[in-house]
C-alpha cells in the first residue's frame, strides 16, 4: 500500500515540475504570442477604462480630472486616438493651448488622417500667436472638412487679424452658404466690407444680423460706426442709442458714439459720452484720448493734456494721444512740449503727427 502511494506522488511531482524548457520552440512561440496577446488586451481594457472616466469628468467639466484620465489611457495604449483628441480638447477649455496644440501633433503623428485635429490645432495656434502655424492648418482643415461651417467662420477670423479682409469675406461667404442663419458671419463679413471702405455693403451685412438677432449690441455699435464715416450722424445715434439700451455697460459703443458726436460739433455731450465709457473701463485708452480731444475743442487745455497724459501711461505707444496732448501744450504756450509730442506721434505712424511736426516744429 506504501509503494502505491508512493509511485502516484513521484508521478505527480513530475508533472508539476515540468516548465518552459521542457517545451519545443513551436509551444515556447505559442505561449509567448498568448501572453502579448493577453498583455495588450489588458492595456487596451486599461486604456479603454481611463477614456471613459475621462469623458464623465469632461461632461461635468472637471477638465483637470478629465486631461489625467485622457493622459492615463494614452500611456496604457498609446494606438488609441480618441484620447488625444478628448485631451486635447479638455486641455483648450482650460485654454492651456500649448499643451493641447503638443498633444494634437502627437495625435497627428499617430494618424496623421484625423481630419478634425486640424481644426484644433489651428484653434490653438490661432489663439497663440503663431498665425503662419494656424494657416497651414487651417488649409488642411478646409482640405477635409469643407462642408464644415465652423472651420471657414474661424478661418475668416484668422484672415481677418492678418489684415487679409478680401479673403475674410471669402471664407464669412462660405460659412453663410453652409449656415444661413449665422448672425455673427453675416457680422463678421460686414466688418471686412467696412475695412474695405465698402461701406453700403457693411451696412447690408450687419443689419441682416441685426435681423438675425436684434439683442446683438456690438453689431448695433458697427452700424453707428459706419452711418458715422458716412456722415449719416443721426442714423448713427439711433443705432448706438440701441447699443447701450440692449448692454448699458457697453463701452465702446459710448466711445463711439462721443465720437459721432464729436463730428457733429457736440463737444459737451461727447465729453459725457467719453467719461462714460472710461468710467466702465479705466484701462482703455482711446476714450481717454477722445476726451482730451474733446476738452481741446472745448479750449480746456489743462484737462485735454491731462487725460492724454492717461492715455500715454496706459498705452505708451497710442499716437493720436500724442497729436492731442501736442495739440493742447501748443495752446498752453509750451511749443517744445508740443513738437517733442508730434514728433513721437510720427514715429508711430501718425499722419497728424507727421504733419503737425513738419508744418510747426524745426527739424
Amino acid at each position: 500500500m506504501m509503494k502505491n502511494l508512493l509511485s502516484i506522488f513521484i508521478l505527480f511531482t513530475c508533472f508539476s515540475v515540468m516548465g518552459q524548457d521542457d517545451l519545443s520552440d513551436k509551444e515556447k512561440a505559442y505561449q509567448d504570442s498568448i501572453a502579448k496577446i493577453n498583455e495588450a488586451n489588458a492595456a487596451k481594457v486599461l486604456a479603454e477604462s481611463n477614456y471613459n472616466m475621462g469623458i464623465t469628468y469632461f461632461e461635468a467639466k472637471k477638465y483637470e480630472e478629465a486631461i489625467a484620465k485622457f493622459a492615463a489611457a494614452i500611456k496604457a495604449d498609446p494606438t488609441f486616438t480618441a484620447p488625444y483628441y478628448n485631451k486635447a480638447v479638455a486641455e483648450i477649455a482650460t485654454k492651456n493651448y500649448k499643451t493641447a496644440a503638443q498633444t494634437l501633433s502627437s495625435l497627428i503623428t499617430v494618424d496623421p488622417n484625423f481630419e478634425k485635429a486640424y481644426f484644433q490645432r489651428a484653434l490653438c495656434y490661432q489663439q497663440l500667436g503663431d498665425y503662419g502655424k494656424a494657416e497651414l492648418d487651417y488649409a488642411k482643415a478646409v482640405q477635409y472638412e469643407n462642408g464644415n461651417a465652423k472651420v471657414h467662420y474661424n478661418y475668416g477670423t484668422l484672415l481677418f487679424l492678418q489684415k487679409n479682409y478680401e479673403a475674410a469675406a471669402n471664407s464669412f461667404s462660405k460659412t453663410i452658404e453652409l449656415s444661413p442663419n449665422d448672425a455673427f458671419a453675416y457680422n463678421d463679413r460686414g466688418s471686412c466690407k467696412r475695412m474695405m471702405g465698402k461701406y453700403d455693403e457693411a451696412i447690408m451685412d450687419y443689419e441682416k444680423a441685426s435681423r438675425m438677432n436684434e439683442n446683438l449690441a456690438f453689431v448695433l455699435n458697427n452700424i453707428g460706426s459706419v452711418k458715422t464715416k458716412q456722415k449719416k450722424y443721426e442714423e448713427a445715434l439711433q443705432a448706438f442709442n440701441r447699443a447701450t439700451s440692449i448692454d448699458p455697460r457697453f463701452y465702446i459703443a459710448y466711445n463711439n458714439r462721443g465720437v459721432c458726436l464729436m463730428e457733429m460739433g457736440k463737444y459737451q455731450e461727447a465729453i459725457q459720452d467719453f467719461t462714460k465709457c472710461v468710467g466702465l473701463n479705466d484701462s482703455y485708452a482711446a476714450g481717454f484720448s477722445n476726451r482730451s480731444g474733446a476738452y481741446f475743442k472745448t479750449k480746456d487745455y489743462q484737462k485735454a493734456v491731462a487725460d492724454a497724459d492717461k492715455a500715454i501711461k496706459i498705452d505708451i505707444n497710442f499716437g493720436d494721444a500724442y497729436v492731442n496732448r501736442g495739440m493742447a501744450r501748443e495752446m498752453l504756450r509750451d511749443m517744445n512740449g508740443a513738437c517733442e509730442d508730434w514728433q513721437k506721434a510720427r514715429e508711430l505712424g501718425s499722419p497728424l503727427g507727421k504733419h503737425y511736426q513738419s508744418t510747426n516744429c524745426s527739424n
